[in-house]
């Protein structure tokens, strides 16, 4: 079966209404157990076409989504994007750290009227970013959410790619980040990285692993894990 086409509705409804600078949001990388958390907010033009073949980013090839992410940002009045960090999932949880980079998606807009978010509703967002709805399975079925997931999902892959330079063996260029075989083998092999999130169970079973071979070494002293080193901005890291 076909994938849903997102639509324009509820943004009619809110330009009919006044409310011209309607933002869509989604994040990525709530997952995977390495790598920050990015979320991309789209505002786009009051009764603009859509572009075909935007829909869930899930739903879209890594070529389809390059694509399509120059057309979205080169039709959208504004877009931003923001990230919360390895240190502030392991810090906040993943949910809190999720909502902290659509805040800052957000903010990085210039201003809007209202805001469509993909999810349930989140507590005290409101007093953050203003009037808002959530809408379950919202990059599916609205519009902007689905650009914001495409733009989201584009430059978490990205900035994933260059950190398999810096940490190569993991795959993150291919397997941006999640637990697959692959991945979990290379923990074995090569132990965890300052990118990787410690409160992960995967993680927290491989550094298990690392703490019972050093006891087994007679190493009894090791120093303790690095804290995980800040992740880049993932706008400037794409600018340079």
């Amino acid at each position: 079966m076909a994938p849903p086409v997102p639509t324009l509705r509820l943004e009619r409804l809110l330009w009919k209404a006044g409310a011209t600078r309607v933002a869509g949001v989604d994040e990525v990388g709530v997952a995977p157990t390495c790598g920050p958390v990015v979320a991309a907010a789209v505002i786009l033009r009051p009764n603009c076409r859509q572009i075909t073949g935007v829909r869930d980013s899930k739903t879209l090839s890594a070529s389809q989504r390059e694509a399509l992410a120059p057309e979205i940002r080169r039709r959208a009045v504004a877009v931003g994007v923001g990230a919360a960090s390895v240190a502030e999932i392991d810090r906040l949880n993943v949910y809190h750290a999720t909502h902290l980079a659509m805040r800052r998606a957000i903010a990085r807009l210039g201003g809007h009227d209202h805001v469509l978010v993909d999810g349930l509703p989140i507590a005290g967002f409101e007093a953050d970013v203003g009037p808002y709805d959530a809408i379950v399975d919202g990059d599916s079925c609205v519009y902007s959410i689905a650009c914001a997931s495409v733009v989201a999902k584009v430059v978490r892959d990205r900035l994933m790619a260059r950190l398999a330079v810096r940490y190569p063996g993991y795959g993150w260029d291919h397997n941006a980040g999640y637990a697959t075989a692959e991945h979990r083998a290379a923990l074995r092999a090569l132990g965890v990285t300052p990118y990787h999130r410690r409160s992960f169970a995967p993680i927290r079973e491989a550094l298990a692993g690392i703490v019972q071979l050093d006891f087994n070494l007679e190493a009894v002293d090791a120093a303790p894990a690095p804290e995980p080193e800040p992740d880049p901005d993932p706008v400037a890291a794409l600018a340079r």
